[in-house]
């Protein structure tokens, strides 16, 4: 039997989604761009450098089967917060408290960070894989760091120009 709240049996209701104030919003957003960033730039790390043009695996210093071991647990994790994220973002639009052009910053930012990270620690601090092998790694570190560097500088500057989004009207 329906009861007087949009169709709902009685003494059952819908659950209300929390309005979030607009820096929360916005924060949310940042995560949640930079969370599909991060995941995105993972996948294209994984599909372009490690199984297309064969370049590297995430872990070079074993075996083959220890390489593609370590491919594999990449791409896990990289799923697991491209599905996170997806998810966030679903939320985050049906509660109508997505703030877009945060995303966006978080997005690029997300992709900036990964990439440098990846180049920086993964690359030159722990050694784990090289870009490429049998070959003068200069070039293709100032094109990996410089890439990463100039999509992370984007993503900062998109950051802080979506402060607005996070003001309080009033």
């Amino acid at each position: 039997m329906a009861g007087a709240r949009g169709g709902y049996p009685q003494g059952v209701t819908a659950a209300v989604p929390p309005v979030l104030p607009r820096r929360a919003a916005r924060r949310r957003s940042l995560l949640t761009g930079a969370m599909l960033g991060v995941a995105v730039m993972a996948a294209a790390d994984v599909v372009v450098f490690h199984l297309l043009l064969g370049w590297h695996h995430f872990y070079d210093r074993s075996t083959t089967s220890v390489g593609l071991l370590s491919d594999g647990l990449l791409q896990t994790g990289y799923l697991v917060l491209l599905v996170a994220g997806a998810f966030r973002l679903a939320d985050a639009r049906r509660a109508g408290t997505l703030a877009r052009r945060s995303a966006v910053a978080g997005f690029v930012t997300g992709l900036g960070a990964f990439q440098l990270f990846d180049g920086l620690v993964d690359h030159k601090l722990l050694r784990l894989h090289q870009v490429r092998y049998g070959v003068e790694l200069l070039p293709y570190d100032v094109a990996w760091i410089g890439a990463s560097l100039l999509l992370l500088v984007t993503g900062v500057g998109l950051t802080l120009a979506t402060r607005a989004e996070g003001r309080e009207e009033g």
